[in-house]
């Protein structure tokens, strides 16, 4: 009788545990997901990065010819808008799939597309004694963020929570969560008062204040993209308050977070945006996926630790990647200011 109650006790807790399945159909899943959701990732970042190079390219060819047409009435303008939709699309769905953690730094796709489709289809021509000195560092840099991006996406966590409106309201009012909150307020509010009340407009005040609203931007994108991807498969979760007040929250702050980028595009260089921006937003948005959606909880330390090293691979490459770009003074405002790395890249 004990021996059976013993064997009771200790078969309760398998089921409702992810790991518990002998054949590692759970396991080989998740790792699909992760791998579905990057690709969307990539892919969205690079036709993005594509689009803003063409539409770039339009500008220039206009300015540099008598068309007398605005750039709204040419097909390439049109062309370079519908990738960016396209492009911004698969971005969003990407968060649905694949833990936060892990889409979030592969932002460094566009960086390094950007470079090189600026190298060869809009930069101008250059002489090749020339060659090694100007764009060495670039394509280090490149060859670094991908070495960077591989580790991330073979070490991310791999936390996978369907995206329901009881969990995101339970992850809402966790403490962790709600410390985590009060902390980034007070940093937010202190950092504002310095910039508006001191006029304190160091770069990295400002683009930690966009760092701070891009956190809250990703946390609530992943819980609409779930929620909306769970309604799409039958699950309906648009009839929960909480897919409402996310939505409302991630159009707000991403409105905020332009409107501090673009403060920034005409004080500093763009180049200089895009390494420190990606540095910080990647850093601090990790962070609130960590508290938030638990991302790196059950993880061993041997995967925390070359996750870790992917990041700093990838922002030493970003940091290269941008480092002898020439300095853009006229402000651009067709680039969409949602896509900063690749501001610097024409």
């Amino acid at each position: 009788m004990d021996r059976a109650r013993g064997a009771a006790l200790q078969l309760r807790p398998l089921p409702p545990t992810s790991s518990a399945d002998p054949g590692g159909s759970e396991a080989s899943f998740s790792y699909k997901e992760n791998l579905i959701g990057a690709l969307l990732a990539i892919f969205g970042h690079l036709v993005v990065s594509i689009a803003l190079n063409l539409q770039k390219y339009c500008h220039i060819r206009l300015a540099g010819s008598k068309d007398p047409r605005a750039y709204f009435k040419t097909k390439t303008w049109w062309l370079g808008l519908f990738l960016m939709l396209l492009g911004e699309l698969g971005v969003f769905a990407s968060y649905a799939f694949a833990p936060l953690s892990l889409i979030v730094p592969l932002s460094a796709v566009s960086v390094i597309a950007s470079a090189i489709i600026g190298i060869i289809f809009i930069k101008e021509k250059w002489k090749p004694k020339d060659f090694l000195r100007r764009y060495v560092l670039s394509f280090v840099g490149c060859g670094l963020a991908i070495v960077g991006t591989y580790l991330l996406v073979t070490f991310a966590p791999n936390s996978h929570e369907k995206m329901t409106g009881e969990n995101i309201t339970r992850h809402l009012v966790s403490w962790p969560f709600l410390l985590y909150m009060l902390v980034e307020i007070i940093l937010f509010c202190l950092l504002l008062y310095f910039y508006k009340e001191k006029n304190a407009n160091n770069i990295v005040v400002i683009l930690l204040l966009v760092a701070l609203l891009g956190s809250m931007t990703v946390v609530t994108v992943k819980a609409v993209a779930g929620m909306l991807v769970l309604s799409i498969q039958g699950n309906l979760q648009l009839d929960y308050p909480i897919f409402y007040v996310m939505f409302v929250c991630m159009v707000a702050t991403a409105v905020y977070q332009a409107a501090f980028l673009s403060q920034a595009s005409q004080m500093y260089d763009s180049s200089l945006i895009a390494s420190v921006g990606y540095i910080l937003s990647t850093t601090i948005a990790i962070t609130a996926g960590a508290v938030f959606y638990l991302d790196f909880i059950g993880e061993d330390a041997l995967h925390i630790c070359m996750f870790a090293l992917g990041c700093l691979i990838a922002f030493l490459g970003v940091f290269l990647i941008t480092r002898n770009r020439k300095k853009a003074i006229p402000f651009e405002p067709y680039i969409s200011m949602d896509a900063m790395p690749d501001e610097g890249a024409g």
